[in-house]
């Protein structure tokens, strides 16, 4: 991964992350470009990004974990993820689909059930599984104390 530069975003990259997001197909809602670290390739190509997002309730959340098709495999997301909660307080949620909680077991994460969850938490939980995903998916809450 030597080839890779991962750095904070600038103004100049909230195109490119937000095009990233769209990509991908994930949550394009509250893209800050101040709270992204970002990995660019070595010609400067915007290639995985990732933020903690704070919420008005006080709590923060791992988001905008996004890497081009093309550049999976590489443990970019890994990467990113590390670098992020390293420098963030306890505790940070995030939300995933259910096939991704193993994944998020390996940097600590754990699911939370229905009686832990946040109000915010609780209201996005209850409208992406009625909405959003097929049944052999659905959202999980995860926090990282």
């Amino acid at each position: 991964m030597a080839d890779i530069n991962f750095h904070p975003a600038t103004a100049d990259n909230d195109a490119a992350i937000k095009s990233l997001i769209r990509l991908v197909r994930i949550n394009p809602m509250d893209l800050d470009w101040k709270r992204f670290l970002l990995a660019s390739s070595p010609d400067g190509e915007l290639v995985a990004c990732g933020q903690i997002k704070p919420h008005s309730e006080g709590t923060l959340e791992l988001a905008s974990i996004a890497v081009r098709p093309e550049w999976r495999g590489r443990g970019l997301a890994r990467e990113i993820i590390q670098r992020l909660v390293a420098d963030s307080p306890r505790p940070i949620y995030l939300t995933c689909r259910s096939d991704l909680e193993p994944f998020y077991l390996k940097f600590g994460f754990h699911t939370l059930t229905s009686l832990e969850l946040t109000p915010y938490f609780r209201r996005i939980q209850k409208l992406a599984n009625l909405m959003m995903f097929r049944e052999d998916f659905s959202l999980l809450v995860m926090r990282l104390d």
